[in-house]
């Protein structure tokens, strides 16, 4: 099946499956922009959605030969794959707590001996409730929360990210923080 514009997605594929690294290249100049723009639709990020679509045009690369025509289309296959790459980011990144350097430096100096064991491993085990409460947390609170504590943005700068209305995004805060102080308890 050939695009409306003339590429043929499982040609090119093909060709990748086959070694040809130009055909990678074609692929690239042909639909890059508009996986970047569905890779960054769901990781929100342009930095991030940079890396997936690295990501995601090695997986192409090394699995064209599982491309299969009778299937579907060689573009959808493409798309999937940066969605699919996508989406595996964003579940794994749910699963890790995101820290800062001052509060990766805290903890190696709980660690070191400076405050001892205990109040390290104490450390640990706040820092993994908080993140099982954040997970807790629905996008738009939880979202709006490390926007605002963890990448330091204003409520304005929340509302544009997430393209939100400004009284959502303070709601969502304040709403989302009083859940957070509920689960620590």
């Amino acid at each position: 099946m050939i695009a409306v514009d003339g590429f043929d997605y499982e040609a090119a594929l093909a060709a990748c499956a086959r070694g040809e690294h130009a055909a990678l290249r074609r692929i690239y100049d042909q639909d890059s922009r508009r996986l970047l723009g569905v890779a960054l639709r769901i990781v929100r990020r342009r930095q991030v959605a940079e890396e997936v679509l690295h990501d995601a045009f090695l997986n192409i690369w090394t699995k064209a030969g599982s491309f299969d025509p009778a299937r579907g289309a060689g573009r959808g296959w493409i798309y999937s794959v940066v969605r699919n790459q996508a989406l595996s980011l964003v579940r794994s990144s749910e699963r890790e707590l995101p820290a800062d350097e001052a509060m990766l430096d805290e903890f190696e100096a709980h660690a070191s001996g400076g405050a001892g064991l205990d109040d390290a491993i104490a450390l640990r085990q706040d820092m993994g409730r908080l993140h099982d409460c954040l997970v807790g947390l629905d996008a738009g609170k939880r979202d709006s929360i490390l926007f605002a504590y963890v990448d330091g943005c204003s409520h304005s700068e929340i509302a544009e990210r997430l393209q939100s209305p400004l009284g959502t995004v303070k709601a969502w805060i304040r709403r989302g923080l009083s859940a957070l102080r509920e689960c620590m308890g």
